[in-house]
């Protein structure tokens, strides 16, 4: 039986976010599955930099279905965690729910992925504090209140932590978090 990886996520997350390591992770052999504040079809987003905005615009992105509520999983199923960024994490974090998933997974030491926003969950947490980690550049303040060292690089590896700044890192972030995965739960 495949090793199964949770992707926690929401509306207007970025879509390269989530679908790059979700056919990433399928490919690799592992079984994914979507979890949101319900089930339902997901509507993601496409950020992007325009010549004379003084930060990424937002567009309408691809759709893609929920597999579970967040109250529907048992993190005991799952051998690691991805979290896309985009704008979902920036309202995620408020969930009581989705902060139990989190601290289990940081609590067991499974591998968690984090890219872009998505270290905002992990923040609301606690799980950053004395780690390092990287981000949306724009986030530096945040993961710094949070407890983290922050590096603008394109992938840190803190333990079974792997974190990114945005989708133009993935190819890093997925190689360092598929090294990291393949040692803690491989593909049987």
């Amino acid at each position: 039986m495949a090793a199964k990886v949770l992707m926690i996520t929401g509306d207007a997350a970025e879509s390269l976010e989530v679908l790059y390591p979700y056919q990433r992770l399928r490919e690799e052999g592992y079984e994914v599955h979507v979890a949101a504040p319900t089930r339902k079809t997901l509507r993601l987003v496409v950020h992007d930099f325009e010549p004379g905005f003084d930060t990424y615009t937002e567009k309408p992105g691809y759709t893609w279905p929920a597999d579970l509520a967040f109250s529907e999983v048992d993190p005991g199923e799952y051998a690691a965690l991805v979290i896309p960024g985009g704008r979902a994490p920036e309202y995620l974090r408020n969930d009581p729910e989705l902060r139990k998933i989190l601290k289990s997974f940081f609590d067991a030491d499974k591998p968690v992925a984090q890219i872009c926003h998505g270290p905002l969950l992990t923040a609301a947490t606690g799980a950053l504090n004395g780690r390092r980690v990287t981000a949306y550049p724009a986030l530096e303040l945040d993961m710094q209140a949070a407890g983290a060292d922050f590096q603008d690089v394109e992938v840190v590896v803190d333990g079974t932590l792997v974190s990114s700044r945005a989708w133009p890192d993935h190819p890093a972030w997925m190689r360092e978090f598929l090294t990291v995965l393949r040692a803690k739960a491989p593909v049987t």
